[in-house]
């Protein structure tokens, strides 16, 4: 065993007991779970009992997980189990030795009381928060005291402002040669709205340097990183995301793989159990990743609408006014454009789906959704006023002439070749139409629920699941035209959206004709 984990160990206050490791091959997502018996020798001597913490040790690395405890055979004795997330962060071998030990207390968890208790917080108190966070040592009911402490605007500008330095302190920081690193994000709660691959192959095609690092799924059906996927690989390093954007002035990349601001998927993880989003740590969770990626100006897509995140024009300049405010102090010109968030962007809710409403686009499709092409050329547009490629008014007319030209989807499949080939979305074998009950005129599109049909459906999942929408707001429909049609891999995942649909009949609303 290494020194420097013997001397840890030392510090505890005895030689920690040693079991040999067991790969269990049990996806536990984000948070890292040991399974020990009940009858185990060290579970028993320590006190160990289920939601325990417990730090594993090997000679290369040491993780602090949480404890299931587990009759029968699953484990044997001498054993500990390792869930996959577990088995990755610790890099073991199957049938190594560990030591098993306490975990030492988490002082900077004395700072989230004093939050809670009203108290305003210091960068370096930010920071030894975030750096516990990011390397697993706060248990979940210790993550939801610090998200609930950072709510209903509990943060001042100036602890936002920490909040988002200590998250980008704690994970790797991208530095470039270029004068000026372009990016961007939206906000969410708009299902469909893939623009980032049409922005970045625009931005990128005239000479603006964008390494776009985007998420996987959170909440919603399909997340950049699950839509890029379908086109492209996305799980790359480091070195291989620079490599692409030192070739072809971007790429469109998985943010996970690189571990720029880890605590904010720690973080997003229990935010999503908790259904809670606050101004603060969105701004911070935003931000973060822009300036750890190495971004110097940013455009935020925020749009509004009453079934989106951000639900009115007030909240929507509220919260406009605080990334701006934030991203200046920390050096990051952010501008952000308010968009229509009443409706879906585009036909596909999915990742395959959407993938094809972004190659239609780039390939000038006839049937290619407008709506996602005036979103990605708007969006594109503002990109490339800032980068001094076009003038004030004139981004958005640049963006069309390089989509029309053909050297955006060129550009775009150049970035796919080099991130590992470029591939065909997959179809979905199984599919249901729904139709109109009645005459008459879309009046209503809920978001929220239209996404989890696709979600109940598969996706993200399962990559060719989904939505595929046929009306707008506003369109007349007669009865028995379709409105939309939900895309399943098996059966079961769509017999199951179906089954929510037949409570749900006004998914979408169809209202008198005019």
């Amino acid at each position: 065993m290494s020194s420097a984990v013997d001397a840890s160990s030392s510090a505890l206050g005895g030689a920690p007991h040693v079991l040999r490791i067991r790969r269990l091959g049990i996806d536990t997502y984000q948070e890292p779970v040991v399974y020990m018996r009940s009858d185990c020798a060290v579970c028993r001597s320590e006190g160990f009992a289920s939601q325990s913490r417990v730090r594993v040790a090997t000679s290369s690395a040491a993780i602090v997980a949480t404890l299931n405890v587990v009759a029968g055979d699953l484990v044997k004795d001498g054993e500990i189990g390792l869930s996959e997330i577990a088995w990755r962060r610790l890099e073991a071998q199957d049938g190594a030795l560990a030591m098993i030990s306490h975990p030492e207390p988490i002082e900077s968890f004395r700072h989230v009381r004093a939050k809670l208790y009203g108290e305003r917080l210091a960068l370096e108190q930010f920071r030894g928060i975030i750096e516990d966070i990011a390397v697993n040592r706060y248990t979940d009911v210790q993550l939801s005291a610090f998200i609930s402490a950072c709510t209903l605007a509990r943060l001042d500008l100036d602890e936002i402002v920490s909040l988002t330095q200590a998250m980008v302190d704690a994970g790797e920081r991208l530095s470039w040669s270029y004068p000026r690193i372009l990016d961007k994000h939206c906000v969410g709660g708009l299902p469909g709205n893939r623009t980032t691959p049409i922005v970045v192959a625009i931005a990128a095609a005239c000479g603006v340097t964008i390494p776009k690092t985007s998420s996987r799924a959170i909440t919603s059906p399909a997340g950049t990183a699950d839509a890029m996927e379908t086109l492209a690989p996305v799980d790359l390093d480091l070195a291989a995301m620079r490599r692409v954007v030192e070739q072809e002035g971007g790429c469109i990349v998985w943010g996970g793989a690189v571990e720029l601001s880890p605590a904010d998927d720690v973080l997003i993880r229990v935010e999503r159990a908790l259904d809670v989003d606050s101004d603060a740590q969105l701004i911070a969770s935003v931000l973060s990743k822009k300036l750890a990626a190495g971004a110097t100006h940013v455009v935020i897509d925020m749009p509004v609408g009453e079934t989106a995140k951000v639900r009115s024009r007030a909240a929507a300049d509220a919260l406009s006014a605080k990334l701006c405010a934030v991203g200046a102090q920390l050096g990051l010109e952010v501008a952000v454009e308010v968009t229509d968030g009443r409706e879906p962007v585009g036909r596909g809710i999915g990742p395959a789906l959407e993938a094809r409403d972004v190659l239609a686009v780039l390939q000038r499709d006839r049937h290619a959704p407008p709506d996602l092409r005036d979103r990605a050329t708007r969006l594109a547009g503002r990109l490339l006023e800032i980068a001094g490629v076009s003038a004030p008014g004139r981004g958005q007319a640049k963006a069309i002439e390089v989509i029309d030209t053909g050297e955006a989807w060129r550009k775009f499949a150049a970035i796919c070749q080099a991130q590992g080939g470029l591939r065909e979305p997959p179809f979905a074998s199984h599919q249901k139409l729904i139709s109109a009950p009645r005459d008459g005129e879309v009046v209503r599109i809920d978001n929220r629920r239209l996404a989890r049909v696709a979600k109940l459906a598969g996706a993200p999942s399962a990559p060719a699941a989904g939505v595929e929408l046929a009306v707008r707001l506003g369109q007349s429909v007669a009865t028995g035209d379709r409105l939309y049609t939900v895309h399943a891999e098996t059966p079961g995942e769509l017999a199951y959206a179906l089954h929510y649909l037949s409570a749900q009949p006004d998914v979408i609303t169809i209202g008198a004709a005019p």
